[in-house]
């Protein structure tokens, strides 16, 4: 009678699962579980504790889409995120372009242009936000030095919360694109620029038919991670307005942390955050299937 083949892993093999073991165990625990338990929060009522209680299917979602404060938090995340992710990549693709030019000072002026995105978050939250105190704020003393004698209440109108807010987003993300795109820039061939310049090209036509091609797959990923970034902010908002006044910056990630945290509504919280994962996932899935789909032609 024929044996069949038996396989016994090595030892090296043993050493190998030993390892990643406790990794993998780490993952389950505080990433794979908390995921799974949210996702059946949305289809449970739940208590104060965010206990289970009763299985109510989709019933918190359809209470969700009905309510008018959900869609216009929605609406606002993605305006938030195209809003500040546009921005961004066009501004820091200007600065890259100035730092890939030799002058004088340049590595202090890229060690300059770094420091708001080395900078803690929830720092440079705090610093912008005393800069906007209506009262004691850098802002309004230079505004009124300059003659407006009414400056505006940066954090304490809809508004203008909501473009203060954008603002300090980009001061912060603009850095990232600009150093993303300055690294891109330089490892582009200069011999391309060279052979352009004897064909009588143009600085701008340079730009659009050998840098933008060259650098896109940068692009590419330096803009999906900004946009991932930019929609899941959640200390500059909270900082600068806690999603106010009167809801008017709250984006989905506030919204999720105060019924979560705050009123004790875990089951729409956790609606939410599906919610929001699903975005996110959507958006990224279509942003790689235009990459992959185009191959080297993408974007």
């Amino acid at each position: 009678m024929k044996h069949l083949p038996t396989h016994r892993l090595t030892a090296d093999a043993k050493m190998a699962y030993a390892l990643i073991a406790p990794a993998a165990l780490f993952i389950a625990v505080f990433m794979l579980y908390p995921v799974f338990y949210v996702i059946m929060m949305s289809l449970f009522k739940t208590n104060k504790l965010g206990i289970l209680q009763q299985w109510v299917w989709f019933d918190n979602f359809t209470r969700l889409m009905k309510d008018p404060v959900f869609w216009q938090v929605t609406g606002r995340s993605l305006l938030w995120t195209a809003i500040a992710v546009i921005v961004k990549t066009v501004v820091g693709m200007i600065i890259a372009l100035c730092l890939n030019v030799e002058f004088a000072g340049r590595k202090f002026a890229r060690m300059l242009f770094i420091i708001p995105w080395a900078s803690s978050v929830p720092i440079s939250a705090m610093l912008w936000k005393w800069v906007y105190d209506h009262e004691f704020g850098l802002l309004n003393h230079t505004l009124t030095l300059l003659g407006i004698s009414n400056p505006p209440v940066w954090l304490g109108m809809p508004t203008w919360s909501f473009v203060a807010c954008i603002w300090v987003d980009i001061w912060i993300g603009i850095p990232f694109m600009a150093l993303v795109f300055l690294a891109g820039m330089q490892s582009v061939s200069r011999d391309l620029y060279e052979s352009a310049e004897v064909d009588g090209v143009n600085a701008p036509q340079k730009f659009f038919f050998i840098t933008i091609p060259c650098i896109k797959q940068i692009v590419f990923i330096a803009t999906l991670l900004s946009s991932l970034w930019t929609f899941n902010d959640f200390n500059t908002i909270y900082i600068l307005t806690r999603g106010g006044p009167a809801g008017a910056t709250d984006i989905l990630i506030t919204s999720i942390y105060k019924n979560g945290f705050e009123w004790l509504r875990f089951s729409d919280a956790a609606v939410m955050a599906v919610v929001t994962f699903i975005i996110l996932m959507v958006f990224a899935l279509v942003y790689a299937r235009t990459y992959f789909r185009g191959g080297d032609d993408a974007l």
